[in-house]
């Protein structure tokens, strides 16, 4: 075949689902996908941020919505393909998570946040994978974490933990069962990214202190850092790839 390096990476025609993209990542995948030529439908629950975000993007459809509400889930997927007859790619971004010794957390906040991160994003995948499978192809990409791959502590968070350990573990399950339906599904694993979830480690501090202490590169990871994985699994680049995390962290789970 003849090389061509920029197919490789473009998006243009096909219709793009980020979930969280109010903020933090979820912003920096859904202005990326945009540059690739996608059109970006951007879901989460604080409407005004995603219009103003959608105003900066060539290519964008708003939807606000809660991940975790099935009605509102159902109308995402809708809306998506209603774009233009269908969806191409979705990222499962939205996630939550607060530090709790796991002996204080409450066994209903354990249970919202592997709602949340988990069941929801299983959910999510189920409406999209239909359709994708419908037309014969499609690209998954749920956002993991190496906190779902490695202990977070001394940071305290089981909920947080277990739901992206689960995450990395339903990636290779769903990866398979479609992998002959033309669907496939990977996870980016990101190390410590800035966003709202992990201020206090960008701040100076003990927080900070323990990050560039234990960090192999020294640093927390740039949003741009991200970019290339986000494109290779989203687009043609990563065409035979299906099942794995792509674990972005500077080197942290190799220590």
């Amino acid at each position: 075949m003849p090389i061509d390096l920029e197919r490789l990476v473009r998006l243009d025609g096909r219709v793009a689902v980020v979930t969280g993209a109010s903020s933090g990542l979820g912003e920096r995948f859904a202005r990326v996908l945009d540059a690739a030529g996608a059109h970006v439908v951007l879901f989460a629950r604080r409407a005004d941020r995603l219009d103003a975000l959608a105003a900066e993007l060539d290519r964008a459809t708003v939807v606000a919505g809660d991940v975790a509400d099935d009605a509102d889930r159902e109308r995402l997927i809708a809306e998506a393909v209603g774009v233009a007859g269908r969806l191409d790619v979705l990222v499962n971004n939205a996630g939550i998570g607060t530090p709790v010794a796991a002996e204080d957390e409450p066994v209903a906040e354990f249970a919202r946040v592997v709602d949340v991160n988990l069941t929801s994003l299983f959910a999510l995948s189920q409406l999209a994978g239909r359709q994708m499978i419908a037309q014969g192809h499609g690209s998954i990409i749920n956002i993991a974490s190496i906190l779902g791959l490695v202990a977070s502590a001394p940071i305290k968070q089981a909920s947080y933990t277990a739901s992206k350990g689960a995450v990395v573990n339903l990636t290779r399950e769903l990866g398979v069962q479609w992998a002959r339906k033309g669907v496939r599904v990977n996870a980016i694993a990101p190390g410590w990214f800035p966003s709202e979830m992990t201020a206090d480690m960008f701040t100076e501090g003990p927080s900070a202190d323990y990050l560039h202490r234990n960090a192999p590169m020294g640093r927390g990871g740039d949003l741009h850092e991200l970019d290339g994985a986000l494109l290779f699994l989203a687009g043609d680049a990563s065409t035979y790839v299906t099942g794995h995390t792509l674990t972005v962290d500077g080197g942290w789970t190799a220590r």
